[in-house]
């Protein structure tokens, strides 16, 4: 299976492409820096150049093309503004979606927020980044060609992943390690049944196949 991944650079994405690549996926990781080539390939992922603010949906449709999962794990990141919250947490996201639905790829994750709501007020740029992944996670969910898992994470660490979880439609505020949701999105890309779900992850104490398998099978 070939698996695209939208900001492959970033420390999720990276935690991601290193699990995928063992488990002997073929997978690569879209960046705008040609200087974090080397990152990715020694996490096991091809890198491939390409700046998802300025794209088009064809380019994108075409880096694509042939993949059979695509997730989305671009950020603005910290320090950015509003405009940047919208322009890659919303419209990188929108442009990916669109792109992944017209290369005919038909498993698709996106790393939102716990949080993510596209009618959430107030003027700080953590609101815009709510209303942002929230407007995203909605167009996602309206791509009738995709089979679609909306991921929200609470608030993210860097403590080393314990492998236990608590996932759920409404989980409740807490952090997780950046380990633990790799290790989530790759466990959904392997769970189909997961399709048409949106999850929220803490840390817990579930196993994380465990845990995936029981929202499967609710």
């Amino acid at each position: 299976m070939r698996i695209v991944i939208a900001g492959g650079h970033g420390q999720i994405a990276l935690r991601l492409e290193r699990l995928l690549t063992v488990r002997g996926y073929e997978v690569a990781g879209i960046i705008r820096d040609r200087t974090q080539g080397d990152d990715l390939r020694e996490a096991g992922a091809e890198p491939v150049l390409c700046d998802l603010e300025s794209a088009t949906v064809e380019h994108v449709a075409g880096i694509l093309q042939g993949a059979e999962a695509a997730v989305f794990a671009a950020g603005a990141g910290p320090g950015s503004g509003i405009a940047r919250k919208d322009t890659v947490d919303r419209g990188a996201a929108v442009l990916f979606a669109d792109a992944a639905e017209r290369a005919g790829v038909r498993r698709f994750l996106i790393v939102s927020s716990m949080g993510a709501n596209a009618q959430h007020e107030g003027d700080d740029v953590f609101d815009a980044y709510l209303r942002a992944k929230g407007e995203a996670d909605d167009h996602v969910r309206t791509r009738l060609g995709l089979e679609w898992t909306v991921l929200r994470p609470g608030s993210l660490v860097d403590d080393p992943g314990t492998g236990l979880v608590r996932l759920e439609a409404h989980a409740g505020g807490g952090a997780v390690p950046r380990d633990d949701v790799a290790a989530v999105l790759a466990e959904l890309l392997e769970t189909p049944a997961t399709a048409g779900l949106t999850l929220e992850l803490v840390a817990g104490s579930v196993p994380v196949t465990v845990a995936v398998k029981d929202v499967a099978g609710n």
